[in-house]
């Protein structure tokens, strides 16, 4: 009886189970690796995971920076876009005014004598004085009618007075170009001879030089 408890002790296995486990559990590491051996990225080292760091952080770095640019430029942009509209402001208000002052300065026209020649062109009034060996100028002219284009036009002075040695000469000094809208002011100073003392001016205004005369007046000079 003793021999044959014995015997049966001897004959007992491992479960099958576990050896199916055992097996199933070695198959799968396996699969792991080969897995990992032929199809997935190999293992870095850990010099190749501090470069990779390294370059993962100068990266990094010069994306902030290239950010940080960005807002920077973006917001010289800003200031930019509003300096242009703050001076397209300030250039409507000036043209504004100026228009405003041309009207004014029309209205002023108006209110002078006409020119007595009468012409296209009228010279209203003129100013001229002889200063440092140079004469002084202003004159006003004025176009009939609406003259809303721009007239291109020369302005030609010539001057009566005495010269130096004290008998008189008449001096056609360098002509002026204009532009002539409905109303013009021309300023400006042409040199004199030398101890030349003028005394009247004959203003003409031409078409072009030596071209067809579109007005003409004498004024003193004081």
């Amino acid at each position: 009886m003793f021999e044959s408890l014995g015997s049966r002790r001897r004959r007992r296995r491992f479960p099958a189970w576990l050896t199916l486990l055992l097996i199933g559990m070695a198959a799968g590491a396996a699969a792991v690796l080969v897995v990992q051996q032929r199809y997935l990225a190999p293992r870095l080292s850990a010099a190749e995971s501090a470069a990779l760091r390294q370059s993962f952080g100068e990266a990094d770095g010069e994306r902030r920076r290239l950010q940080a640019e960005l807002e920077k430029a973006q917001q010289q942009l800003r200031a930019a876009l509003a300096e242009a509209n703050r001076l397209g402001q300030d250039l409507a208000a000036q043209r504004e005014a100026a228009g405003r002052l041309h009207d004014d300065l029309a209205s002023v026209v108006e209110a002078l004598p006409p020119d007595p020649r009468g012409g296209s062109v009228e010279v209203r009034a003129g100013q001229f004085s002889a200063r440092g060996g140079a004469l002084e100028y202003q004159v006003v002219l004025s176009r009939e009618g609406n003259a809303r284009k721009p007239l291109d036009g020369v302005m030609k002075l010539t001057v009566a007075g005495e010269s130096a040695q004290g008998g008189a000469t008449t001096l056609a000094l360098q002509p002026i170009a204009v532009k002539l809208g409905r109303v013009e002011v021309v300023r400006g100073s042409l040199p004199l001879p030398e101890g030349f003392k003028p005394r009247q001016t004959t203003v003409q205004v031409l078409d072009r030089a030596e071209g067809k005369p579109l007005g003409m007046r004498v004024l003193l000079v004081r």
